[in-house]
C-alpha cells in the first residue's frame, strides 16, 4: 500500500480566541495527529537531533529541507492562520518551503469545528 511521506508544523506561539498558547498548541497537535492517523501518513524526521516528530520553527524546517534536498508528499498545518506571520513576513521563503512538498494541507479546513469543540 502506498504511504504518503509528510511533515507537520505546529506554532506554539499562536493563540485563538480566549484559549491559552498551550491549549492552542495542544489543539493543533491533536488535529494534525488525527489527520496523520486517518490518512496513513508516514511522518519524516529530517534532522537526527530533532526532539519532536513535528517542527515548530519554519526557518528550521526550510533549512533541514535544503540540507536533505527532501522531496515530500505533504506538509501539514493546522491552518494558514497559525503561520500567517511567517507567510507575510517571508513570502519568498514560504514559496520555497512549499516547493519541497507536493501538497500543503490545513487540517482545520478538513474538520471545521474541531477547535471550537476542543476544551
Amino acid at each position: 500500500m502506498f504511504q504518503l511521506k509528510g511533515i507537520y508544523l505546529i506554532n506554539p506561539h499562536w493563540q485563538s480566541g480566549n484559549k491559552s498558547k498551550q491549549e492552542c498548541a495542544q489543539a493543533q497537535k491533536q488535529a494534525l495527529e488525527t489527520y496523520i492517523e486517518d490518512h496513513n501518513i508516514f511522518t519524516v524526521k529530517l534532522n537526527q537531533w530533532q526532539v519532536n516528530d513535528y517542527y515548530t520553527i519554519p526557518h528550521a524546517l526550510l533549512y533541514d529541507l535544503k540540507q536533505k534536498k527532501a522531496d515530500l508528499d505533504i506538509l501539514l498545518l493546522y491552518s494558514e492562520e497559525v503561520l500567517e506571520d511567517y507567510i507575510y513576513s517571508y513570502p519568498a521563503r514560504w514559496l520555497i518551503l512549499k516547493s519541497f512538498f507536493n501538497e500543503v494541507v490545513f487540517a482545520a479546513k478538513q474538520n471545521e469545528n474541531y477547535f471550537e469543540g476542543a476544551g
